[in-house]
């Protein structure tokens, strides 16, 4: 057989494997992941006590691995879960779970993997309180906020508690003690979820309703609800931010730096929590992807 006859025959086989692998990559949620590592990399750069010179690498990259992979496992087994609702939304109809081209099984044997590779991962490179903190997170995103979303739209306040844990990861991984910036880092990342959140359940309200999830409640009581999620939660972040000045962690230009930031985020979360357009909403989500690298960065560079 000629070496084109061959090729022809093989490319309907390279086609299936690209779309099988991009599927599974997809089942990992990467663009949440993405903000995951970043922060959990900015938690160990300010935990560690050594200088960008001296920093122990191997432990940074388990310690980000194995939070990645177990995050990614939570993604992929929540798709699992909620499949039959995701084929309601439009947004989501096309997961690979959601439109079919991944077989059940599959995504579960390939996400209980990626929890147990994650898992081990953190106790032999990192620590165990990385370790039992990445089962607790794991833990909670599945079974307590993952069917509350159809309960009630108090579920992003408990979302919000495992949300905010890799940066915890990151700084157990560096440090064996937490230290107040640890709990500072955990409340901007505990605060910052609910503008978050807010814009995407207002952009995409009606694909929620249409699958049953109760992420926004209904009639007059929406207005306010949003209103409080998104403000106060943004003005939260303002003064928080500036703890780790008033206690002599990071220089006073950095403090003005993350006190304009929050004040550009909390600009961005009021136009939203009062015009309550899709378009403020989506001007509101991309400031906050933007707000917590830019923060993380103000952080670690105050500190070097």
């Amino acid at each position: 057989m000629s070496e084109p006859v061959v090729a022809a025959l093989d490319r309907p086989l390279v086609r299936r494997s690209h779309s099988a692998l991009s599927d599974y990559w997809a089942l990992t949620k990467p663009e949440v992941n993405f903000l995951i590592a970043l922060t959990t990399v900015g938690a160990f750069l300010m935990a560690s006590p050594a200088g960008p010179s001296h920093l122990p690498w191997t432990l940074l990259f388990h310690a980000v691995l194995g939070t990645v992979l177990v995050a990614s496992a939570a993604a992929a087994l929540n798709q699992l879960i909620e499949m039959q609702f995701d084929r309601q939304m439009r947004r989501t109809a096309r997961r690979p779970l959601a439109s079919g081209r991944l077989e059940p099984s599959y995504a579960l044997w390939f996400g209980t993997s990626l929890c147990l590779l994650g898992i081990v991962d953190l106790v032999l490179y990192t620590n165990i309180r990385v370790a039992l903190l990445a089962i607790f997170t794991f833990l909670s995103y599945l079974f307590l906020y993952t069917p509350l979303k159809r309960v009630t739209p108090l579920c992003t306040c408990v979302g919000a508690i495992p949300g905010a844990v890799p940066v915890l990861m990151g700084w157990a991984a560096a440090r064996s003690r937490f230290d107040l910036e640890a709990w500072v880092l955990y409340a901007v990342l505990f605060f910052w979820q609910f503008p978050h959140f807010m814009a995407i359940a207002w952009m995409y309200r009606e694909d929620y309703a249409r699958a049953g999830y109760l992420v926004l409640p209904s009639g007059q009581l929406r207005k306010r609800f949003v209103t409080w999620q998104t403000v106060v939660a943004a003005l939260a972040l303002i003064p928080i931010g500036l703890i780790p000045t008033l206690k002599g962690s990071t220089a006073p230009i950095c403090s003005a730096a993350v006190f304009l930031l929050g004040a550009i985020f909390l600009y961005y979360s009021a136009r939203f929590a009062f015009r309550s357009s899709t378009g403020s909403a989506r001007q509101l989500l991309m400031a906050s992807i933007l707000y917590l690298p830019v923060l993380f960065v103000l952080l670690i560079l105050s500190r070097t």
